[in-house]
């Protein structure tokens, strides 16, 4: 089985910047899609940036330009980094990942942008 667990989160002032990490566990890390995605309060779980095992990345269009994701196979490691943080980025962001259609999530940490 496949286990995530997301750091880094915390509290940031507008304009600031967060990397949030998600450490995976299981053998095919390599072969996923991982992905972050981002839950505020009242809804819906989102898509924030996804990268897949060769390196191809998707953002959605409210982060391009300021957020990146990344990925070190080597370490089984994803990351995102968050620049020029918003309040509207405030969210608990979930490690996703994604192998044949099974989708695995971490238990989430939570960002607050203050303004």
């Amino acid at each position: 089985q496949v286990q995530l667990v997301e750091s880094g989160g915390g509290l940031v002032q507008a304009g600031g910047s967060l990397r949030l990490s998600c450490a995976t566990s299981g053998s095919v890390f390599r072969l996923s899609t991982m992905g972050w995605y981002r839950q505020a309060p009242g809804q819906q779980r989102a898509l924030v940036a996804d990268i897949t095992n060769s390196g191809s990345t998707t953002y959605d269009d409210s982060v391009k330009g300021r957020f990146a994701i990344s990925r070190d196979n080597g370490k089984n490691m994803v990351y995102l980094q968050m620049n020029s943080l918003e309040p509207e980025d405030t969210a608990v962001y979930y490690c996703r990942a994604r192998l044949f259609g099974t989708t695995y999530w971490g238990q989430g940490t939570q960002v607050t942008v203050s303004s």
